[in-house]
């Protein structure tokens, strides 16, 4: 219901001309949007998960519309940089892809060399070293797939009793299973992989097929390196995918992270982004510490100069969000009417739910 009505409100403001003249306003071109990406479907990923995966066709779409609306995609660093100076020309904005995994080599990156768009991918490195999946979200995919049976009681890979796949809950209960039976083995990334292939013999399916289509797995160092050389920016993203809330801990992640980003590219990163949108005001003194000079959320809102420079918001387009909306966050339409719901608590209306820290982007 809620879906519908906000779509009902862009496309009333689409039809009034406010799309229009919020696009070409003097606000609009004091704002930078950052649009935010995962992944593409080799296969039927969509299909599993629509938060987290687009079709090529659908990104195709996404970029066609920035052609044809005049919109200026520029490098993440120029943007900041022209933000930071007031020199934003009109409709800019600036493309991310977080997670780095094979699908942007095989299906993003041409589509980005066909526009002539630049573009930022936030890689997380644990994976890249090996031709494997990531364990949880390879079990999850399966499972999927396998959802009209029943799964046996596997007590070799943690799964104690009979479970129907029916629905998500039990699926990811098998998941939860399985990651709490590789913790207490202490299982390397090679053990877990282990399990994944047992678990698709279980469920009758062909996990070498799974492999050499390199579903749910990372670009490996070779493949980032040709990108890198080609252009395409690569940004810290926590080496295994995750933000420990303890200092030391936390700053391994970037440290490795780092080292092995820079070996693969030999850029220096500087620049992060929250794994998961999984942001906390306490990161900011320890990536102040670690050297990085921007990071980005998965907040929805437009990029000002008041914008704190460790928590820049983003819009992440999913499988969900029609045409209107998108075209509504492209013009600013959206991002003006969020603070405007936010301020006179209509929040239904955009699911404008956080409220980022006060600061300044040069702070």
């Amino acid at each position: 219901m809620q879906k519908d009505i906000r779509v009902n409100v862009f496309r009333a403001l689409k039809s009034a001309g406010i799309f229009d003249r919020v696009r070409d306003s003097r606000w609009r071109q004091q704002k930078l949007l950052i649009l935010c990406y995962h992944c593409l479907a080799v296969e039927d990923e969509n299909l599993w998960r629509p938060a987290l995966f687009l079709t090529q066709d659908r990104l195709r779409q996404r970029f066609e519309m920035l052609k044809v609306g005049g919109y200026h995609v520029v490098p993440f660093d120029e943007g900041l940089e022209r933000l930071r100076t007031n020199e934003l020309g009109p409709r800019e904005v600036v493309l991310t892809f977080d997670d780095g995994t094979y699908d942007f080599y095989k299906l993003v990156y041409p589509l980005l060399r066909e526009y002539g768009f630049p573009a930022t991918v936030y890689q997380t490195t644990h994976y890249c070293p090996r031709r494997l999946p990531v364990f949880p979200l390879i079990c999850s995919y399966m499972l999927w797939t396998a959802r009209g049976r029943d799964l046996p009681a596997v007590p070799s890979i943690g799964v104690a009793r009979e479970i129907s796949l029916a629905e998500s809950t039990a699926r990811e209960s098998v998941v939860v299973q399985m990651q709490q039976f590789s913790e207490r083995e202490r299982l390397t990334t090679e053990g877990k992989n282990q399990l994944s292939a047992e678990l698709a013999k279980r469920l009758e399916i062909d996990y070498k097929a799974v492999l050499s289509k390199r579903i749910l797995q990372l670009m490996t160092a070779e493949e980032i390196g040709e990108l890198a050389s080609a252009g395409i920016r690569f940004e810290l993203h926590t080496h295994r995918h995750r933000v420990p809330r303890d200092r030391e801990l936390f700053l391994r992640e970037i440290r490795d992270n780092r080292s092995a980003l820079e070996d693969m590219t030999k850029t220096p990163a500087k620049h992060f982004c929250y794994p998961s949108g999984d942001y906390d005001p306490m990161f900011l003194p320890w990536l102040r510490e670690a050297g990085i000079v921007s990071a980005t959320t998965c907040f929805p809102a437009l990029v000002s100069t008041g914008s704190h420079r460790l928590a820049l918001p983003r819009f992440v387009d999913t499988t969900g969000q029609t045409e209107v909306e998108f075209e509504g966050w492209l013009t600013g339409a959206a991002a003006l009417l969020s603070s405007v719901a936010a301020a006179t608590g209509l929040r239904n209306v955009t699911k404008h739910r956080y409220k980022l820290p006060e600061s300044r982007l040069q702070d």
